[in-house]
């Protein structure tokens, strides 16, 4: 009987997930049912969200029980395929288990084209964080010429990406990020206006208004916390801030009392405006091509973190929280050519 290794949920984090909280197990590789696909994983995603769904809380990701397997942006090889639409060897990718292989509904997987690029893409900047990018800055953030913007987190999947839209649209932009390598891939490579690290800031909000003359007119907040705190007060009149991911608390025990702030937005008539990818399903299309059309003219640039090996899987999600990712984290479980 074939087998293949998934990983479940062991138990829930207290704080910080550790090793403890994951298991790997060994499982009958399954078989597609009518309309269904068996995929052998060739890329994993792991992505910061992943940690509420470590919860018994309710969130816009429903939580995982302790016991299941979890899941992730996986991107793979059809092996054996029941629905009409697909073939063995098809490169797809879809929400699917952390698992080596996994069965899906053919409805819910969407073609790769290798032409395209690097099939690791397709979960990176071609895939669920430069859409949300896209959305983001685009429908969102609505950066225009001569604003000044401002993106926490700015060297992850989906800040580095908003980055450079917003600079394409003639606006001034100022990146945070946790090392002094983050930041000059920032300035050096992106063509971010400034960076500033926060790791060795003595002083975050006066380094932030020093990069800042003029004030924020869009603030795009991956991060919450104190860097959030900084920025708010150099909010303009009628800026605009994206709330995208607040990594910042995801593994707080108590989250801390507030809002504390919502007195500037009386002052900036800001206005503030949660983001969820999964609002634009139906425009993934607009987004894809339009990214695609930036790489292939070299006024977008992208950067993979890639861990190789599924037994590293939960390595590489813990590292989300230490900072040690550039660009979008990614796990190599296996190569197409096996």
């Amino acid at each position: 009987m074939a087998e293949t290794r998934q990983w479940r949920l062991a138990s829930r984090p207290v704080g910080e997930p550790t090793r403890e909280n994951f298991e790997l197990v060994t499982v009958a590789r399954p078989a597609p049912e009518s309309g269904e696909v068996l995929v052998r994983t060739l890329y994993q995603s792991v992505d910061p969200y992943m940690r509420g769904r470590m919860r018994d809380a309710e969130s816009y990701a429903e939580p995982w029980d302790v016991g299941d397997p979890m899941r992730a942006g996986v991107v793979g090889e059809v092996i054996e395929s029941n629905y009409d639409g697909l073939e063995p060897g098809d490169i797809v990718a879809g929400e699917l288990l952390w698992a080596e292989h996994a069965v899906a509904d053919g409805n819910d997987l969407r073609r790769v084209d290798p032409d395209h690029g690097p099939i690791s893409t397709a979960l990176g900047v071609l895939g669920m964080p430069g859409v949300t990018a896209y959305f983001g800055t685009t429908d969102v953030a609505e950066p225009k010429p001569g604003d000044t913007v401002v993106v926490s987190a700015a060297a992850g999947a989906v800040g580095s990406v908003v980055g450079q839209l917003a600079r394409l649209s003639g606006a001034r932009v100022v990146g945070t990020a946790g090392s002094d390598e983050k930041t000059a891939w920032l300035t050096d490579e992106l063509g971010f206006d400034a960076a500033i690290n926060y790791e060795t800031t003595d002083d975050l909000p006066g380094a932030v208004a020093e990069a800042c003359p003029n004030g924020v007119d869009v603030y795009f907040d991956n991060v919450g916390g104190p860097i959030t705190d900084a920025v708010w007060p150099l909010l303009n009149v009628r800026s605009r801030v994206a709330v995208c991911g607040q990594i910042a608390l995801y593994n707080a025990t108590e989250i801390p009392t507030g809002p504390r702030k919502l007195g500037k937005l009386i002052e900036s008539r800001a206005r503030v405006e949660g983001l969820l990818v999964y609002d634009y399903e139906n425009r993934w299309g607009e987004a894809l091509s339009r990214l695609s059309r930036f790489i292939a003219d070299d006024e977008l640039r992208y950067r993979e973190d890639v861990v190789e090996g599924f037994e590293n899987a939960p390595d590489a999600f813990m590292g989300l929280f230490e900072g040690e990712n550039i660009g979008k984290q990614l796990v190599q479980v296996a190569d197409r050519n096996d």
